[in-house]
């Protein structure tokens, strides 16, 4: 049985993106919540990235360099699911799941997952670039699940996305030989005259496919902004690049069964530069905190 309807699975193609409500129970969204508050309470007493390490050895918790013990602005947490259990839950068993197999199964697999919290007075954005880019596949049936922790509008950093960029070209994300991490100004500016809101409560989701455009400006409300971000792939894509936040529960079997073959869609796709640091936010130019000297 499907949970989308025919109209919304016709939407998410023609649109690239689709907001969705009810992407998980209120018990769900209710343990995400207050894993949030817990780990926001903990980066008062850091004046650095700090927590269990990822997989590949970076911190699991990022703070922008405005973050302080009164202040806090705790912006990434990475791959969530493999330290919490609420967070777990909703990556394997979520009604988004389903949603996601609607779209790009009966076969799913998850990729990744992170935060994204942009708290009351947080100076972090995003500019404008696609998923694709950062993890390359040999095909491109892959969609973000961005399933909205807080009530979002325009006020509070909403996610903003171009309509049908899915369909166009991925575009380069260096300028000459330095990995930016996004588009080129010209093409940022182009997008923001394209790009529209995604608006919703919490508990909704944006189900965003891998080559749509997208950006958030900073969080200009006193309320937070938060969303859980887990991208999830045919069964039948496979990576073609390092996974930029390696996880636990990498390739993990999400819906239906493992595939014999590898799909490939003809195409160059230029090869990302894989983070060093805490989170992506730093290749974006937006430094991390540091303890004073």
């Amino acid at each position: 049985m499907t949970v989308l309807t025919q109209e919304q699975r016709d939407a998410f193609w023609r649109d690239g993106y689709l907001m969705v409500e009810d992407a998980v129970t209120p018990a769900q969204l209710g343990a995400l919540k207050a894993e949030i508050a817990g780990w926001v309470e903990q980066s008062r007493a850091h004046a650095t990235p700090f927590g269990p390490p990822t997989v590949d050895g970076r911190p699991r918790f990022d703070m922008g360099a405005e973050h302080s013990a009164e202040k806090p602005a705790l912006r990434r947490i990475n791959n969530p699911s493999d330290i919490s259990d609420a967070y777990r839950e909703v990556m394997l068993d979520a009604p988004m799941v389903d949603m996601v197999a609607d779209l790009i199964g009966p076969d799913v697999k998850f990729h990744h997952c992170k935060i994204n919290l942009k708290l009351s007075g947080a100076r972090t954005e995003v500019n404008y670039h696609q998923d694709f880019a950062y993890t390359p596949h040999t095909n491109d049936d892959i969609v973000t699940a961005l399933l909205f922790l807080d009530d979002v509008d325009e006020s509070n950093g909403c996610l903003t996305v171009v309509p049908g960029s899915h369909k166009g070209p991925v575009l380069s994300l260096f300028e000459g030989d330095r990995f930016t991490g996004a588009v080129t100004a010209d093409e940022e500016k182009k997008a923001l005259s394209q790009s529209v809101p995604c608006l919703g409560k919490a508990g909704s989701v944006c189900l965003m496919h891998t080559r749509l455009l997208h950006g958030s400006a900073a969080n200009g409300a006193d309320k937070s902004r938060g969303l859980y971000i887990c991208v999830y792939t045919a069964a039948d894509a496979v990576p073609i690049a390092r996974n930029p936040m390696p996880s636990l529960n990498e390739g993990r079997i999400v819906r239906g069964k493992e595939a014999r073959f590898a799909r490939l869609k003809e195409g160059l796709v230029e090869l990302p530069k894989q983070p060093k640091t805490a989170s992506f936010f730093t290749v974006l130019g937006q430094d991390s905190k540091q303890a004073a000297e």
